[in-house]
């Protein structure tokens, strides 16, 4: 092979692994424009063609367009610039078949109905910025309010959910639950409530009431229960509930029957919502930490276990 051969589109074909057809259209589309024509007006191509066109299909098989292509071989854009581009855009690709693995795999999992997989899939693929922006609008709706607790605000957004690149199954379905709490307008004024009630050091009139000694002890099993995974609903949580029953009633010199049990879970429902711990559950999850129970309000576990009943 030397600068003066020329080949015909069956040579071309037969070198480059490329169809005839294909060749004739890169060809027609001026990618690689014939050298000469034999008498009869066959094209002819010399060894820069073939290596044009054996470069032209090298890009294409990585999935670069042709006219991107094209501008590489006029020299306009570099090959280097071209490779990073497309790198970047593959990258991009694959974090969104992970998401899109992930998602179906959750769906899978919770049994999800169509529409419930296609709100999934719809959360699942905010970008980085638009899950940002959603909790970045809870936040200043929650917290965005006269008083409100500076290091509450500070917490909040220093655990701010990231759904990692390729996440599992549970953090996508953490997430979507996350996304739909956030957008809860209740839950937001609950939120503005407790940040509120925090700001100016509120202590709740029963733990003020009781004594330190008794809410300590309270917390300590609260947190043991937790940490063991006892449900509150459960039969397991009954005597740790009946024990702090007995014990505030003692305080309270009232009775601990089914009346005082509702009126202990009020006290303890001013400030305290079932839904905060649920939030926190999430963001642990979505961002793949380690939960750690004493970090978690406990007070929620009591109210779950005081209304069993009720």
């Amino acid at each position: 092979m030397d600068g003066a051969t020329l080949y015909s589109i069956g040579e071309l074909s037969r070198r480059t692994g490329l169809s005839v057809r294909t060749i004739r259209f890169y060809s027609d589309a001026k990618v690689v424009a014939p050298t000469s024509r034999t008498p009869a007006g066959y094209r002819l191509y010399d060894v820069d063609a073939l290596l044009r066109l054996e470069l032209v299909g090298t890009l294409r098989e990585l999935g670069i367009d042709l006219s991107t292509v094209q501008r590489v071989l006029n020299r306009e854009l570099s090959m280097a610039e071209v490779l990073s581009a497309h790198a970047d855009a593959v990258d991009v690709q694959i974090q969104m078949l992970h998401l899109r693995r992930s998602v179906l795999r959750a769906a899978a999992k919770l049994g999800s109905s169509p529409k419930e997989t296609k709100l999934m899939h719809k959360l699942a693929q905010l970008s980085v910025e638009e899950r940002r922006h959603l909790i970045d609008d809870f936040i200043d709706g929650a917290f965005g309010v006269e008083g409100a607790d500076a290091n509450a605000v500070a917490m909040v957004r220093a655990a701010t959910p990231n759904l990692p690149e390729d996440p599992s199954t549970d953090q996508v379905a953490a997430w979507v639950e996350l996304a739909e709490l956030l957008s809860d307008e209740d839950f937001r004024t609950h939120m503005r409530r407790v940040a509120t009630f925090q700001a100016y050091q509120h202590t709740l009139g029963i733990e003020v009431e009781a004594g330190e000694e008794l809410m300590e002890l309270t917390r300590q099993k609260l947190v043991e229960a937790r940490s063991s995974g006892i449900d509150p609903l459960g039969d397991e949580a009954t005597p740790i509930v009946d024990d702090l029953v007995r014990r505030f009633a003692e305080v309270f010199t009232r009775t601990p029957d089914a009346e005082f049990r509702d009126w202990l879970a009020q006290q303890f429902e001013v400030a305290y919502d079932p839904r905060v711990d649920e939030y926190w559950r999430l963001v642990w999850i979505v961002n793949g930490w380690q939960v750690v129970p004493n970090l978690i309000p406990v007070y929620t576990w009591l109210i779950q276990a005081l209304r069993r009943d009720s």
